[in-house]
């Protein structure tokens, strides 16, 4: 039997295995009516809002305004690919935001892809070097030999 609890502001469903093998009836159409709402990200007029939540809270704080001239530039670059035109930006942002560190944590998944690129060069490398003793190998043993 399925159910529904109240937490704070969440509202927390427990269902059944049963509950999951019958296919949804929830309407999930858009309404534009209704849910413009919230404008989003790109504002109506073509330009950015920053008070979308989906931001996070990157556009105000002490590097608001490196967060916002990186944002903006790589929004209206022209250059192809996009964004490389804001290389100074961006490092301009990173700079400030690594002087406030317990605002804008390291991300140690960055340092995990970091260890994961070079697991798959080694696996690489090892696989290419197998490849070419096995060529080799096939190659003795396919040559006539002198009886």
């Amino acid at each position: 039997m399925s159910y529904c609890k109240e937490q704070g502001k969440d509202k927390i469903i427990f269902v059944t295995k049963e509950d999951h093998e019958t296919p949804s009836t929830a309407d999930i159409t858009y309404n534009a009516e209704e849910d413009d709402d919230s404008p989003g990200l790109i504002l109506p007029n073509g330009e950015i809002n920053w008070q979308c939540p989906c931001l996070g809270g990157m556009a105000s704080g002490p590097c608001g305004e490196p967060f916002k001239e990186a944002f903006s530039c790589f929004h209206y670059s022209p250059a192809e690919p996009k964004g490389s035109d804001c290389i100074e930006e961006f490092r301009n942002m990173q700079e400030c935001m690594s002087k406030y560190p317990e605002l804008y944590p390291y991300d140690k998944d960055e340092e995990n892809d970091k260890g994961a690129d070079e697991q798959t060069k080694t696996t690489t490398t090892t696989v290419e070097e197998k490849t070419s003793e096995e060529v080799a190998v096939s190659k003795e043993s396919a040559a006539p030999r002198a009886s």
